[in-house]
């Protein structure tokens, strides 16, 4: 698995509306389809799993 990456204002605030605390998740990809997010605590047990959300056009 890749590395994620802390998120950016624009996801944070994605991840609010999603009702998840953004300092516990990590984005490991960003397309204009989908947001793919592993949680910290995930990583620290190696178990690796991620949540997609997709993204809903304005």
């Amino acid at each position: 698995m890749k590395n994620g990456k802390k998120p950016t204002l624009a996801q944070k605030k994605f991840l609010q509306g999603k009702g998840l605390v953004p300092e516990n998740w990590l984005i490991v990809k960003d397309t204009p389809v989908e947001l793919v997010v592993v949680s910290r605590a995930a990583l620290l047990k190696r178990t690796g799993k991620t949540r997609t959300f997709r993204k809903e056009r304005l």
